[in-house]
């Protein structure tokens, strides 16, 4: 179902739908709610409460895991853009050995788990070079 004014999460939903039928049932897809999107001093609050506990800011919005392999999927609208800490996770998280992908359809979604060597029951659709 499509929500008006919810372009990502929609899209978020729909590949988390696809990637459980995509992998093996072994395969663990999280996502880590890190973000408070109340306003005002409540929201902070509850926000430094999360930092406090462990969430880092950017942190890509699904994390795959199965067999061995670990890929942060950060999720877009078309126009979306990456933010600062964003890119910073991206940057710390390749450094470090892991796959992360930019993922602005389903098809790209695939396509990723395919470019990071994730075997599946989907085959993924050809893909054209990011501009």
């Amino acid at each position: 179902m499509m929500r008006r004014g919810t372009p990502e999460a929609d899209l978020q939903r729909s590949v988390v739908q696809a990637l459980r039928i995509a992998l093996p049932r072994s395969a663990i897809i999280h996502h880590c709610a890190n973000e408070v999107t109340e306003a005002g001093p409540r929201g902070a609050k509850r926000q430094a409460i999360l930092v406090g506990m462990g969430v880092n800011a950017g942190f890509a919005d699904l994390m795959v895991i199965c067999d061995g392999r670990v890929l942060f999927l950060e999720l877009k609208a078309p126009k979306g853009r990456l933010r600062s800490e964003q890119e910073a996770f991206r940057d710390a998280v390749q450094a470090q050995g892991f796959g992360w992908a930019l993922v602005r359809s389903l098809d790209d979604a695939l396509g990723a788990l395919a470019d990071h060597g994730f075997t599946t029951r989907i085959a993924p659709a050809p893909r054209r070079p990011a501009p």
